[in-house]
C-alpha cells in the first residue's frame, strides 16, 4: 500500500461527521425492516440483511453498534436501543458453550454498556453494572472452559469445528476472557480447582502466535514474515501440532486477509491491555517482558505483512495466494477493484486491520519511525473505506461498510447482477468494527479517553 504520510484524525473530520450520519440511518432500517425470529442479521443480499452461516456470532454486534453511535452522537435513541435488545437477546450469548466468539458478541453489547457508565457517559443503578459485569464474568469463563491442552503444556480456546481447531480469529476473543480476570473472576473446574482465567488467555495468545503467525523463519516452504494460517490443526490424543488449514481463507498455505486482521488487532489490543497489569501477575507464565516481546513481534510481522501485501488505497483482496489474483496484473501498485472480474475485495479485513494498525502505531508511539508508520498506514485505510466505493450511502441498503466478504470457498457470497464475482454487500462485523475504529478517531480528535476493549473496567 502506498502510505499517505501527510493524514490525521482531524483531516477526516468531516468524513467522520457523514459516516455516523449515514451509519444511524443503517441502525434505524435494520430496526424497522429486518424479521429477528429468522435469526441474527449476518451478511446482506442484494442490501437486505439475511441469517446465514455456521453459528450466532454477529448479534452483539447489532446491540454494541447502537451504543457505538450513542457514543459518537448522543443520540439517545441508540442506547436505549442497545440496552432493550441487549437485555432481550443476548442472555444465551453469556452462556453458550459451542462457540469461540464470546469477545465479539458480548463484549460489544454487555462491555459497551458497562464503559459508558463506568466513563460516566451515561447514568444508571448500580443494578445495571451489576448486570453487565456478571455478564462478562460469566462468557470469559465459559469461553475459557472450551480448552484443548497442547504437548509443551500450553494450550488454547478451540474453535466451533472442535477440540483438533485453532482459529487465528479467537485472538480477539481472549480479550473477554482478560475482562473477567480483571473483574476478579476465576474459571472453576472439577473438584472446585481454579483455573487462572489470565493463564488460560496468556496460554492461547502463546499458541497462536506460534502456530497462526509465520515470521520468516524456515518452518515450511511457504513460511513468510507475517503470513497468517486461519486454522491450526493438532492431535487432540497427544497435542501434537499437525498442519495449517483454512475454512474461509483459499488454503492453509495462504493468508486469509480477515483472519490476518483479527491478529493485527488482536495483538496489538492485547499490548495496551498487557500494560495495565502488575508485573508479578506474569510469574507464572514466563513473565510480563517475554510475553510482551512476542506480541510484539506477531504485532509487526502481520502488520508488515499487510502493508506489503494490499492494494496502494489499502484494501485487501480476500486472500493474499486467491487463485486468480495473477489475472489483476500488479494489483499491489493499484487501488483496489471491487468490481473486477477475477477476486473479491474483503473490505472488513481492512477495517479491523486499520485498527491493528492504528493501535500499535499509537503503542510504539506515533513520534517514532516505526509507530508513524504503522499509524499513518491505518489512518490510509481509513481514509478509504469512509468514502465511496466503500461507504454504503444508499438510503435503502441496510449496510454501512460495502464489499465485505465472508466465505468465499463456500460460494455463501451474493453476485450482483451483471457482475462476476461478489460485491456490493454488507456485514454485521464489517459494519460493526469499522464503527469501532470511527469512534476511537473521533475520542481523539475530541480529546477524550481512548477507546479500548477494557475501558468496561472499574477505574
Amino acid at each position: 500500500m502506498k502510505i499517505d504520510t501527510t493524514l490525521s484524525p482531524e483531516s477526516l473530520t468531516g468524513p467522520l461527521e457523514r459516516f455516523w450520519e449515514l451509519s444511524g440511518q443503517k441502525i434505524d432500517l435494520i430496526e424497522k425492516e429486518y424479521d429477528s425470529s429468522q435469526g441474527s442479521p449476518v451478511f446482506t443480499i442484494d442490501g437486505k440483511y439475511s441469517t446465514r452461516g455456521w453459528t450466532e456470532w454477529t448479534e452483539g454486534f447489532v446491540y454494541g453498534s447502537a451504543f457505538l453511535q450513542f457514543d459518537a452522537t448522543g443520540d439517545e435513541r441508540y442506547l436505549e436501543l442497545g440496552k432493550k435488545r441487549t437485555v432481550e437477546r443476548m442472555a444465551t450469548h453469556v452462556s453458550h458453550i459451542g462457540v469461540h466468539d464470546h469477545g465479539f458478541n458480548n463484549l460489544s453489547c454487555y462491555g459497551n454498556w458497562l464503559r459508558l457508565l463506568n466513563e460516566g457517559k451515561i447514568e444508571g443503578p448500580q443494578a445495571e453494572k451489576d448486570f453487565c459485569e456478571l455478564a462478562l464474568k460469566v462468557s470469559g469463563a465459559v469461553q475459557a472452559s472450551r480448552w484443548t491442552k497442547t504437548h509443551d503444556g500450553g494450550g488454547y480456546i478451540y474453535s466451533f469445528n472442535g477440540p483438533h481447531s485453532l482459529f487465528v480469529d479467537t485472538i480477539r476473543s481472549c480479550r473477554i476472557v482478560m475482562v473477567a480476570h480483571a473483574m476478579g473472576h476465576v474459571l472453576m473446574g472439577e473438584g472446585d480447582s481454579p483455573i487462572s482465567l489470565l493463564g488460560r488467555a496468556l496460554d492461547h495468545i502463546k499458541s497462536t502466535a506460534r502456530y497462526s503467525v509465520y515470521y520468516g523463519e524456515g518452518r515450511d516452504k511457504y513460511d513468510e514474515l507475517g503470513r497468517t494460517a486461519h486454522e491450526s490443526v493438532f492431535n487432540t490424543n497427544d497435542g501434537q501440532y499437525r498442519c495449517p488449514n483454512a475454512q474461509q481463507g483459499f488454503s492453509g498455505f495462504t493468508t486469509w486477509t480477515r483472519g490476518l486482521a483479527w491478529a493485527m488487532v488482536g495483538f496489538a489490543e492485547e499490548l495496551e491491555f498487557l500494560e495495565t497489569l502488575e508485573g508479578s501477575e506474569f510469574e507464572s507464565f514466563g513473565g510480563k517482558t517475554a510475553i510482551k516481546e512476542m506480541c510484539l513481534k506477531a504485532a509487526r510481522a502481520t502488520c508488515d505483512w499487510f502493508i506489503e501485501n494490499t492494494p496502494t488505497d489499502g484494501v485487501p483482496y480476500w486472500d493474499g495466494g486467491a487463485p486468480n489474483l495473477h489475472r489483476l496484473g500488479d494489483w499491489r501498485e493499484r487501488v483496489s477493484d471491487p468490481y473486477n472480474e477475477w477476486e473479491p475485495i474483503d473490505s472488513t479485513a481492512a477495517a479491523i486491520g486499520a485498527q491493528g494498525l492504528i493501535r500499535l502505531g499509537q503503542y510504539l508511539g506515533t513520534d517514532t519511525e516505526d509507530g508513524a508508520r504503522y499509524w499513518q498506514a491505518g489512518l490510509t485505510s481509513m481514509r478509504s473505506l469512509l468514502a465511496a466505493p466503500y461507504l454504503s450511502e444508499a438510503s435503502d441498503h441496510q449496510g454501512l461498510l460495502l464489499h465485505s466478504i465472508y466465505h468465499e470457498p463456500n460460494g455463501w457470497d451474493n453476485v450482483p447482477a451483471g457482475q462476476k464475482i461478489a460485491c456490493g454487500e454488507s456485514s454485521q462485523w464489517g459494519d460493526y468494527h469499522i464503527r469501532e475504529v470511527a469512534l476511537g478517531l473521533q475520542r481523539m480528535i475530541k480529546g477524550e479517553a481512548p477507546y479500548t476493549f477494557y475501558g468496561c473496567l472499574n477505574k
